[in-house]
């Protein structure tokens, strides 16, 4: 009878997933880049998400940062800052066999376009869904936030089925106990009944803080800001044999390299069982 129990032995293997913003073309974006591709080849995660991601009429970040890697990318813009593109991008180790991308709420009342980038990859051991996105960054705007956020849920939600939990990155703009990070970890109102998700921080980050938006970074110091955890990974509830289950999270890119740093944020890698 036991070779027709279910087994619920944990999965071992791992899957490493990465959230960074990468400051666009902001502080001395040139000799920013090489550091942002050192660090990421030396993160070697399987998923990246990146947002403030440039693009113009003769290259584009994620191509460039992808090729140096050696994995598959897509890119979607959008907005524009001075005719240089503005976007979120994924980078995966494996093939991506389906994306789409929704406009989020807010563009008409604040002039930000604001996005969600969706990608299907086509890893070893089975397809995973990852969202990588980008919410408005006002401290007052956590009421457009609320309303991109239903957007976002309603979107995660539309790629239904998935046998891995789906898995959303990005800079939120907004710290853990705000409404709209709330409303995606089922503390409030969810805005799909049933959908929620799991802080990687939260799950397995530590004791400490995990600020993303520290006055370490002397980009940082310039804004007169107060450290914040302000970006995230985010995990559906684990499916069978704990797939998607979040067992370490780790501030990432929160050094410089050769004396420059790489951006004003820090990263999030997570690994999940998968």
């Amino acid at each position: 009878m036991t070779g027709h129990l279910e087994d619920k032995t944990p999965i071992e293997s791992r899957l490493k997933v990465l959230t960074w913003n990468i400051w666009w073309r902001f502080g001395p974006w040139e000799q920013r880049q090489p550091a942002i591709a050192t660090t990421l080849k030396r993160l070697d995660a399987d998923i990246i998400a990146l947002q403030e991601v440039w693009s113009d009429e003769t290259a584009n970040q994620a191509a460039e940062l992808a090729a140096g890697l050696g994995y598959h990318h897509v890119f979607a813009r959008s907005m524009d800052i001075k005719g240089v593109g503005f976007g979120n991008a994924l980078l995966s180790r494996w093939p991506i066999a389906r994306q789409d991308t929704v406009g989020l709420y807010g563009q008409e009342e604040t002039d930000e376009a604001r996005l969600a980038l969706f990608a299907e990859v086509d890893g070893p051991r089975g397809p995973v869904p990852v969202f990588c996105t980008h919410l408005n960054w006002r401290f007052e705007h956590s009421h457009i936030r609320q309303r991109q956020v239903e957007d976002l849920a309603r979107f995660v939600d539309g790629m239904r089925p998935w046998s891995f939990p789906p898995v959303v990155c990005g800079d939120f703009n907004a710290s853990p106990e705000s409404e709209e990070l709330r409303m995606l970890k089922g503390l409030t109102t969810c805005p799909v009944e049933g959908l929620f998700f799991h802080d990687a921080w939260c799950v397995a980050g530590g004791d400490g803080p995990g600020m993303t938006w520290d006055n370490a970074n002397p980009y940082v110091m310039e804004e007169l800001e107060p450290d914040r955890r302000i970006d995230y990974i985010l995990v559906g509830w684990p499916e069978a044999r704990g797939a998607g289950h979040v067992v370490d999270c780790r501030v990432a890119g929160n050094q410089p390299i050769g004396g420059v740093w790489p951006s004003d944020h820090h990263a999030v890698l997570a690994e999940l069982r998968y």
